[in-house]
């Protein structure tokens, strides 16, 4: 049997990038993934090609910056499946969409419109929450379940330029370490993972310098992990902070621990 075939996961953002490539990974290792977004052809197309291919692909139209869209999917999920084992928490957009040079000329943060500012974090800070808030009741009822909330490079953090990005990500971290401690009573993991660098996706504009796209990793970093965080080895891990790039030196680690969390 494939190693993931009793698995049930939703993974936003799951259309392109890191969200595409977590979630055909977990596809390729037989897990049934909810492939959420929002409802646009790219969704569509995304899902049956992965059909096509013999995988348990499923469309769940989700737009995580709206609290009833994200109630109504996990409803759907709740109705469709009638439980889950995996969230994946990925959905996000870019410096790009407040300063599209945001490499060759970076901007001060009083130059962020408010409005600019308040798009990002509602789709990487407050989407987070809002996924989790609607889908922890399913995993609450289970008695188990797993979250895992996609973030970045701290030194992106507090990069001159990367407002509002940086405190969204910064946030999302807090975030999910807060999660992590309220679910651990209930039986429910909540881990983080990221790539580990800039990653070739569509945040990173087409004109970035040639020396920064020679460097840009692949989304498919994220697929071993992702994939282990979704298998048994993983079972009980819980404020785990995993660097995809990283990936092969901390899985050795874990395992010389005797699979305990570092610290």
């Amino acid at each position: 049997m494939p190693a993931l075939s009793d698995v049930r996961a939703v993974v936003t953002g799951a259309t392109l990038g890191l969200g595409a490539a977590m979630a055909e990974a977990l596809l390729a290792e037989g897990a049934r993934v909810a492939v959420a977004a929002r409802p646009t052809p790219r969704l569509a197309d995304r899902v049956a090609r992965w059909q096509a291919r013999g995988w348990a692909a499923e469309p769940l139209p989700l737009d995580v910056r709206d609290p009833a869209s994200a109630e109504a999917a996990a409803a759907e999920v709740r109705a469709r499946w009638g439980g889950l084992e995996l969230l994946v928490n990925n959905a996000g957009i870019g410096m790009r969409t407040v300063n599209p040079r945001f490499f060759e000329r970076p901007q001060p943060f009083w130059e962020v419109s408010p409005a600019g500012f308040a798009d990002v974090v509602a789709t990487n800070l407050t989407g987070y929450f809002l996924v989790a808030r609607a889908f922890v009741p399913l995993f609450l009822a289970q008695g188990r379940g797993r979250i895992v909330n996609i973030t970045m490079n701290r030194e992106t953090m507090r990069r001159a330029g990367f407002v509002p990005y940086g405190p969204s990500r910064a946030g999302a971290e807090a975030l999910s370490l807060i999660m992590a401690e309220d679910l651990r009573p209930h039986g429910v993991a909540v881990n983080l993972l990221l790539p580990g660098g800039a990653t070739d996706t569509g945040m990173i504009p087409p004109e970035a310098p040639a020396a920064v796209r020679e460097r840009l990793l692949s989304p498919r970093v994220m697929g071993p992990p992702i994939v282990f965080l979704a298998s048994p080895e993983a079972e009980g891990l819980t404020g785990a902070r995993i660097v995809a790039r990283d990936w092969e030196r901390w899985l050795a680690d874990f395992r010389a621990r005797g699979g305990a969390p570092a610290g």
